[in-house]
């Protein structure tokens, strides 16, 4: 019970002693022991590098999981330690929905039948974007989650100790430093005999005389002592400060093996990004195929990622006569293909990006459609893959 009770007072001492010498700091009372630039530097690059990743870890987490509801249930089973449950992300609802519309209107009709096939791709990209966050979880944000709740939190434990040393260091060098004016000051004091007055009966003062004496060579020595113990502590918070020093410095130094494995983790993040694009263009391309052969009442208008806008693409030229006569765009042009363009049945053209064929118009032709000739091939062409040559 005793060593308990001296052991609380000694931590209560300590406590006060740092919270004195941060006070006086701060109103310029005491001087403060300064750290290194680059120790300094080392502190302050670990302060950005937690900045940034937890902003990039955040907006990563929204980017991934755009629901704040289900990123707060996911972050309730991981403090849980409980499997997430499997839910249908939004792709795949939608992709359920179009599947299920379709099979009500009826998958034999044109509607219906294009639905399914849209809500079959839905579920595809659905499965993908699973797939892309996954990946993305485990090999970027784990890392920097890592970091800020784990190699983060250690290096800012050790910096407050450090700083808690550095308190009692300073601390030291202060009572030190008055203890050994106190000192000073007690050797000092003048002698009886020089200040005595002239008319002073020594015979009435003898024993105030020794009582004074006795006490002034009392102080020095307690002084002494104090200035004996203060040099011990000073050397004890030395010490201390330098060890917690090296621990803090090596943590830090830390940060550039640290900056390596998140730019490893950046380079698996960005591939997984390219997996999945990839797989939801294929998906995409195969849709159009098959929707573009699907029967409709109106032609279908393929288009292109990178097709200009409508307001830039010649209009397809009016019927002609059955003399020649009013073909709109002067009869047969030649159009330079601007994109490849895969056929969706056997009344279409397949086209190559830079070739030129010969383009022209029929009676009955959508307006979005040419008719294309390539030496003896023959097929309807889309007028957004054509750039019309002038004549």
């Amino acid at each position: 019970m005793d060593s308990t009770v001296k052991k609380l007072a000694s931590g209560a001492g300590i406590l006060l002693s740092r919270a004195v010498q941060f006070t006086e700091e701060k109103l310029g009372h005491a001087e403060k022991t300064e750290l290194d630039a680059h120790f300094e530097n080392l502190m302050a690059r670990a302060d950005t590098t937690r900045h940034w990743t937890e902003k990039i870890m955040r907006q990563t987490e929204v980017l991934l999981q755009p629901n704040p509801g289900t990123r707060m249930e996911d972050f309730v089973y991981e403090k849980l330690e409980k499997k997430v449950p499997a839910r249908q992300c939004n792709v795949e609802l939608l992709g359920q929905f179009m599947t299920d519309a379709g099979n009500e209107f009826g998958p034999s009709t044109p509607y219906g039948k294009t639905l399914i096939k849209c809500g079959e791709t839905q579920k595809l990209l659905g499965s993908a974007e699973k797939e892309f966050v996954q990946a993305s979880m485990m090999s970027f944000l784990t890392p920097l989650r890592n970091y800020v709740e784990g190699d983060y939190k250690a290096i800012a434990k050790e910096r407050r100790l450090l700083e808690s040393k550095r308190l009692d260091l300073d601390a030291c060098k202060t009572r030190l430093r008055k203890a050994r004016a106190s000192e000073a000051k007690a050797s000092a004091e003048p002698d009886f005999q020089d200040i005595r007055p002239r008319n002073f009966v020594l015979s009435a003062s003898i024993s105030g005389l020794a009582a004074s004496t006795a006490e002034g060579e009392n102080n020095i020595a307690l002084w002494a002592k104090e200035v004996t113990k203060a040099e011990q502590d000073l050397r004890v918070a030395q010490l201390e400060f330098d060890r917690q020093a090296e621990v803090t410095r090596l943590l830090l130094e830390g940060l550039s093996s640290t900056h390596a494995n998140h730019l490893r983790s950046l380079h698996e993040y960005v591939d997984a990004q390219v997996t999945y694009y990839a797989q939801c263009y294929q998906y995409t391309v195969d849709l159009q195929k098959q929707i573009g052969s699907t029967p409709t009442p109106l032609p279908a208008r393929p288009l292109h990622p990178n097709a200009p806008p409508s307001s830039t693409i010649p209009l397809a030229p009016t019927p002609v006569t059955a003399d020649g006569a009013n073909l709109g765009l002067a009869g047969r042009r030649s159009a330079r293909v601007l994109y490849d363009y895969d056929a969706g049945d056997s009344s279409e053209l397949s086209l190559l990006a830079d070739e030129v064929i010969t383009v022209y118009s029929i009676p009955g032709l959508d307006s979005d459609w040419l008719m294309g000739e390539r030496g003896n091939q023959r097929g309807k062409v889309p007028v957004t893959y054509l750039d019309l040559v002038k004549s």
